[in-house]
């Protein structure tokens, strides 16, 4: 049976005070997509993000799914999930309660046939390292049933093994969503990606290929 493929394109313009700080952005995601999200430090990445998914308001916010435009936050979070910077995990709560309050009991069972889900179940969020908890989170947010997921700084103080088993995650979940990833871990970023867009001066830019990174100066040549 052939998948029914799922479109978002967005339109944003977002000032703080009288700076522009994301301007001019234009995106289109589809199912399958991985959009690595590119940019220096102060680019807009991470408020594109929140805007997108509605926690940050904008001057000017296009979002159009399927051809049906979506201005309402309470039914973007039906089509968007996100995933923080930040852990967002109440820390008193158990794994166990962490995942029976996000997901059905049928996705609980196939969510749980995961040694590394299997191993923390009975500890509390607090007890869990860094990557536990980074894993733990971000397949939270791939299961959700949402077609779009934005990923900010996944890879965020993870070890090069937690990283890879992300990757496959992210890499697998994709087959039924279209994900947007930022990351100041270019390399993951690139290596997973179907596209990639440079954010500059509030900016999108869809690229070519990788080499316009280090042509639109984001690095410097052997950095790929």
């Amino acid at each position: 049976m052939k998948q029914f493929n799922y479109t978002q394109r967005v339109s944003i313009q977002k000032k703080y005070n009288s700076r522009q700080v994301v301007s001019d952005v234009y995106l289109k995601c589809a199912t399958n997509d991985i959009i690595g999200l590119l940019g220096k430090n102060g680019s807009g990445k991470s408020t594109l993000l929140k805007v997108i998914f509605g926690i940050v308001s904008a001057d000017h916010k296009f979002i159009r799914i399927n051809g049906v435009v979506k201005s309402d936050t309470h039914q973007l979070l039906k089509e968007i999930s996100y995933l923080p910077q930040e852990n967002f995990i109440p820390n008193h709560f158990t794994v166990k309660m962490a995942i029976s309050l996000s997901l059905d009991t049928e996705k609980s069972d196939h969510f749980c046939n995961d040694k590394m889900i299997q191993s923390i179940l009975p500890k509390r969020i607090r007890h869990l390292s860094s990557g536990e908890l980074r894993y733990l989170e971000i397949k939270l947010v791939l299961f959700n049933p949402s077609k779009f997921v934005l990923l900010d700084e996944p890879y965020n103080g993870l070890s090069p093994l937690m990283i890879e088993t992300i990757n496959q995650l992210i890499v697998e979940n994709a087959q039924q969503k279209g994900i947007i990833i930022t990351d100041h871990n270019y390399e993951n970023v690139i290596r997973i990606s179907t596209q990639l867009v440079l954010m500059r001066d509030g900016k999108t830019n869809t690229l070519k290929s990788k080499n316009e990174l280090i042509e639109k100066g984001y690095l410097n040549e052997g950095m790929l």
